[in-house]
């Protein structure tokens, strides 16, 4: 299985979308983009698709608008991410409002601490 990799359009509108802030970060992740809060994952791209991580309730909204739960691997869904209606870019004042409602909810979580680097 190959992985999707997002265009640079997409990029630069999700680099726009997620606030800078205390603890925030953007990083590659296996040749797509993901925002972190604190080391936990709040947003991020799959190819051209913009998921965010929400609360089951949050979750019960945006697939009744058209999402679909994230699932990198077929048949595994990551729990609690969802992907948001394809045309995010089209409109960028819903899609920061989700990122906003990720970044709250995880802004929440205990920091997770860094594994240390194995010497080469």
């Amino acid at each position: 299985m190959s992985m999707p990799r997002p265009s640079d359009a997409a990029k630069e509108a999700f680099r726009g979308l997620v606030p800078q802030g205390p603890g925030v970060a953007l990083k590659p992740m296996f040749g797509n983009l993901a925002a972190f809060v604190n080391g936990n994952m709040f947003a991020g791209l799959f190819g051209d698709d913009l998921f965010v991580r929400v609360s089951d309730a949050d979750r019960d909204t945006l697939l009744a608008r058209g999402g679909a739960d994230f699932a990198p691997m077929p048949t595994r869904p990551m729990k609690g991410y969802v992907v948001l209606p394809s045309g995010w870019t089209g409109d960028p004042d819903q899609a920061r409002h989700w990122i906003d409602v990720a970044l709250e909810s995880t802004s929440g979580m205990p920091e997770k601490a860094t594994k240390p680097r194995k010497a080469g």
